[in-house]
C-alpha cells in the first residue's frame, strides 16, 4: 500500500508518553515483575518496531505479538529480547520459531503433537513454549484438569519442548465487578498445582490486571493498552496513575468555501445548510480509518470544537466553521491540540460510535503515515 507522505494527514506518536506510561507501571509494581510490551497489530497502530525501541529504553525486557510474522519483523529490525507469539502458530513453522529464537503459545494437545512431528522432521532443536490455560476467556487453551495432566505427561517425554511459560487471560479484569476474575483465578490456581513449579514465566496480567489487580500471580506483565495511554476499562475504572495518550491524528484544511443556505453536502445529501455556512474540506476519510459513523463528531481547530458535516467519504470529509481559516490550518481528529492543549481522547471517539477506545488507533489505515516526536534519548522523561 502507498503511504500518504505527500498529504498532511498523519499519526503523530509522542514517544515520551509511551516511555512515561511504562515507567509509571514500573513504579506501580511491588515485587519486581518484568514488563513485556505488547506490540501486536503494528503496536496498536503506533508502529511496532519504534514502540519496541521506546519500550526497551523504558525497561521492558521482552515483547508480545499475535502473529509469527510480527515476531520475525521485530527480529529483523534488531530486537534481540525475548518475544512471545500469543496467537496460534501453524506447527509447520516450528523451524522459523527456532531459527529466530521466538517463543509461542501451546494451546492444545493436538497442537503439541503436530509441533513435535514438525520438530522431529527438523534437526532436533528445542522450541520454547508458553502453555495457555483457558480459565474463562473461551478462545484458546487447555480447559480441564485432564487436558492439563495429559499435556504435562506429554512434555515430560518430549524434551524438544522447553516450557518457558504458563499463562491465561482475564476477560473482565477491567470491570468493577470482580466475580468473574475471581472465578478465573480459582481455575488458574488449579492449573498451577498441575504444572511444574519451576516454570520461568507465570503471566496472567494484561494492562487491566496490572492496573487493578496487582498483576495477580504474574512475574511477567503483558503491557498493552495502558502503554499507549489508553484506559482498558474505558471510563468504568479510573487508572491508579496518569495515562498519557501517545497518538494524535491530525490533518489540514485543503479547501474553504462559503456554501449558501439550502445546499446539501456529501453523499446521500444527508446534511443541508440552514444559512450561509463556511465549510472546510479535510483530506481524511473512512479509507484512513475515520469511519462514516463519525458524521457529526466534533474535531479541534484553533482550540475550538467543530462538527463533521455530511457523510464521511472514502478520502475526505467536511467540517463547519463560523469563519474562514487559511488553507493549511491544522485540524486535530484525536489527541491534543498543540496550541490550546485541548484534547480529544480515543475514549471520547469510542463513546460516540459505540465501540472500545483501543479499536480506534488499531483501525487507522497503513496509508496514514507515522511521525514520531522526541524519539531520541528518553531518560529525562521520567514519570512523576
Amino acid at each position: 500500500m502507498a503511504i500518504g507522505f505527500l498529504r498532511p494527514t498523519k499519526r503523530v506518536i509522542d514517544c515520551p508518553a509511551i516511555y512515561k506510561n511504562i515507567k509509571s507501571e514500573f513504579k506501580h509494581i511491588k515485587d519486581g515483575a518484568e514488563i513485556f510490551a505488547v506490540v501486536k497489530a503494528n503496536g496498536y497502530g503506533h508502529g511496532a518496531v519504534k514502540v519496541a525501541e521506546v519500550a526497551r529504553q523504558a525497561g521492558a525486557t521482552g515483547f508480545c505479538v499475535s502473529l509469527l510474522d510480527e515476531a520475525v519483523e521485530l527480529r529483523k529490525s534488531g530486537i534481540t529480547e525475548p518475544i512471545i507469539v500469543l496467537g496460534v502458530v501453524d506447527p509447520i513453522f516450528t523451524n522459523i520459531l527456532v531459527e529466530y529464537d521466538i517463543s509461542c503459545a501451546a494451546v492444545s494437545m493436538e497442537w503439541l503433537e503436530m509441533a513435535a512431528a514438525s520438530l522431529e522432521a527438523g534437526h532436533g532443536e528445542r522450541l520454547k513454549i508458553h502453555v495457555k490455560i483457558d480459565s474463562g476467556m473461551g478462545r484458546l487453551g487447555l480447559r480441564t484438569a485432564d487436558e492439563m495432566k495429559e499435556v504435562v505427561a506429554f512434555l515430560e517425554k518430549h524434551k524438544e519442548f522447553e516450557i518457558e511459560g504458563l499463562f491465561t487471560h482475564f476477560a473482565k479484569a477491567d470491570s468493577k465487578d470482580t466475580s468473574y476474575v475471581d472465578l478465573q483465578k480459582e481455575r488458574f490456581e488449579e492449573a498451577l498445582t498441575i504444572f511444574p513449579d519451576d516454570i520461568r514465566y507465570i503471566h496472567t496480567a494484561n494492562s487491566a490486571t496490572a492496573l487493578w489487580h496487582d498483576h495477580w500471580r504474574s512475574n511477567l506483565i503483558r503491557l498493552g493498552a495502558s502503554m499507549y495511554g489508553i484506559n482498558p476499562s474505558g471510563s468504568e475504572l479510573a487508572s491508579p496513575y496518569e495515562l498519557k495518550q501517545a497518538m494524535s491524528v491530525v490533518t489540514e484544511v485543503v479547501q474553504m468555501k462559503l456554501v449558501p443556505a439550502g445546499e446539501s453536502l456529501s453523499y446521500g445529501a444527508t446534511y443541508q445548510t440552514t444559512e450561509d455556512e463556511w465549510i472546510a474540506t479535510l483530506p481524511i476519510g473512512y479509507a484512513d480509518g475515520l469511519l462514516r459513523s463519525f458524521q457529526g463528531f466534533k474535531l479541534l481547530l484553533d482550540g475550538k470544537r467543530v462538527p463533521i458535516v455530511g457523510r464521511i467519504c472514502m478520502d475526505q470529509c467536511m467540517i463547519r466553521l463560523d469563519k474562514p481559516v487559511p488553507i493549511g490550518t491544522i485540524v486535530t481528529i484525536f489527541g491534543e491540540d498543540e496550541e490550546s492543549h485541548e484534547m480529544i481522547s480515543f475514549q471520547e471517539g469510542a463513546e460516540y460510535i459505540g465501540t472500545i477506545n483501543y479499536e480506534l488507533p488499531c483501525i487507522l489505515s497503513e496509508r496514514v503515515p507515522l511521525v514520531y516526536k522526541n524519539e531520541g534519548s528518553l531518560d529525562k522523561y521520567e514519570a512523576n
